[in-house]
């Protein structure tokens, strides 16, 4: 059986976490102006304000993505979580939540929230699997997302 690996972001993985994010975004019909900045810009509007962000390895190549975005010292916002079509079904996004549960533990965060769609039926369940709850749909900066979840950890 094949090793998935979870590694930290590099510049040389640009293309990578881009690749994988326009496919479900544009497969879905879910691609809007926020997501192009943070696409373009990982580095000042993730990882320079103090997020995550984690890649999945897999027989060598990069077949996942998912970034912790700092929205205060106690809570980040769970984004831009993929997996490459090819590769669902091999619990990839699974690990990458619980990769980001535990990067969140370690800095102290007391919760994790996240915005998506009804469309996303699989992602929906997974969330509720790991222990995301629906909440009141507020504060949302996304045109194309229609619920709210959180996790208080």
């Amino acid at each position: 059986m094949k090793k998935i690996e979870i590694i930290d972001y590099q510049e040389i993985y640009h293309d990578d976490l881009k690749k994988i994010s326009y496919e479900w975004l544009k497969k879905y019909d879910l691609l809007e102006p926020e997501d192009e900045k943070m696409l373009n810009n990982p580095k000042e509007i993730i990882l320079n304000q103090g997020g995550f962000i984690f890649l999945a390895k897999y027989d060598g190549k990069i077949v996942g993505t998912v970034s912790l975005m700092k929205i205060d010292d106690y809570t980040f916002e769970l984004v831009k979580i993929g997996v490459l079509e090819k590769y669902q079904g091999l619990n990839i996004g699974e690990i990458l939540i619980r990769k980001c549960l535990c990067v969140a533990r370690e800095n102290k965060v007391k919760k994790i929230i996240l915005f998506s769609n009804h469309i996303l039926k699989h992602a929906l369940d997974l969330y509720k699997r790991m222990g995301f709850k629906e909440v009141e749909f507020q504060d949302n900066k996304y045109k194309e997302s229609d619920l709210k979840m959180e996790m208080i950890l």
